[in-house]
Order: C-alpha cells, then structure tokens, then sequence
C-alpha cells in the first residue's frame, strides 16, 4: 500500500490502482479530494471536511463515494444521492477495495466549557493504517502504520507520547501539523522518537512511503 502525505490530516492510500482519501479539509491542498475513487471523513471541524473539497472530487467522478459520520453526510448528501454513507463506531465496510473498520465516537477535549462534537477514527485492511481524526482513539487490534496527530489546540506532547505508547504500531507518522512550525518539529521529532517506543516518521506533504 502506497501511503502519501498531503498537508494537515490528508492522506492518500493507493492499492491495486484505486486511491483511498482521509479527511481532505480546508487546511489541505485543493485538490486534495481529486482522483479519490472513495473518501472517508473523520469529523466535521473545517480542518478535516471542507465541502468545496469533496463536491469537486463528487463532480469530477460520478463514481466516487464517502463515508462519514452524521454531522458531516448530512451537509452534503443531498447534493449527492445514494453516494454519501453515514457510519458510526463498531460499522466495517469496503470503500474502494479497502476494508475499513470504524473505531471511536467523540472528539477530543478542547476545553471543558466546548461541547465536544462526534469523532470517528478507520483502520484500514485489518490494521494497516489507522487514522484517529481528533482523538487519542485506541482500536481494540494491532497497528502495524498510526498516523499520529501530533499537534493541536485539543493536544499536549505528553498525551501524544503516552498515545503511541498505547497503540504500540510498528511506525507513526505525523498528521494534524500544518499550525506546528518548522522551528518546533525538531524538538516533536526527538521527544516523541525517544519517548513513544515505536519507529517516528514524518512525510512533506507531497511524499509517499510504501506501509
């Protein structure tokens, strides 16, 4: 599987000539949707679903798919009939000949005094990858590529560090960074490679690595 990073929280997996995208949002490139044959959306927050990104992805292939939680496929599966699927923790399904597994329900804690919003994080065929969304969501099975949100209002290092411990993937790869400045990543790199007990990666959006 051919993983590449986009900026932010998108990514792109690729297998067998069919694309997977992962929260293609309003942080991430504008093209970032284009050439899915299936996307999925961890929550609502502008940084993971922007909608100009997913209806030009819609529109450009009348094949393409998404599967999301509520809140989401209600603002945009009108627009699309039949095309947008609503899906919550403990569902599986195929997008795009990945098998996905839906793991977690709410969105991490920003402040007490903010209503959290739902969350959903996909592990993807049977743990290949897993993507969190905005949570510290742990899937009750093997990580073998996690990739790590490493940066956010919601976050601390030490919660971050303490995450990967628990998962215990083989690799983690950054996501969740477009607001952590290149002055900062090194100091990311050495703490959470040091600490976190599993290989630390990071990828320019743009590169790919095989996982």
């Amino acid at each position: 599987m051919k993983l590449t990073k986009k900026s932010h929280s998108c990514v792109r997996l690729e297998k067998d000539g069919r694309t997977l995208v992962l929260d293609p949002g309003g942080f991430s490139e504008q093209d970032a949707a284009i050439g899915a044959d299936a996307i999925l959306v961890t929550h609502e927050h502008p940084d993971h679903f922007d909608e100009g990104r997913l209806r030009a992805a819609m529109e450009a292939d009348p094949a393409v798919e998404i599967w999301t939680l509520a809140s989401v496929a209600e603002q945009i599966s009108a627009a699309f009939p039949g095309r947008v699927h609503t899906v919550g923790h403990g569902d599986t399904f195929t997008a795009a000949g990945f098998d996905i597994q839906v793991h977690g329900e709410l969105h991490a804690v920003i402040h007490p005094d903010i209503p959290r919003i739902t969350n959903v994080g996909y592990l993807v065929d049977g743990g290949k990858v897993f993507h969190p969304g905005d949570a510290l969501t742990v899937p009750d099975h093997p990580v073998e590529t996690l990739m790590l949100p490493v940066q956010a209002p919601w976050s601390k290092i030490s919660e971050v560090i303490d995450y990967v411990r628990e998962v215990k993937p083989q690799r983690a790869y950054d996501i969740h960074d477009a607001l952590l400045t290149d002055l900062a990543r090194p100091v990311y790199d050495r703490q959470i490679g040091a600490l976190g007990g599993s290989e630390h990666l990071r990828l320019t959006p743009g590169d790919s690595a095989e996982v």
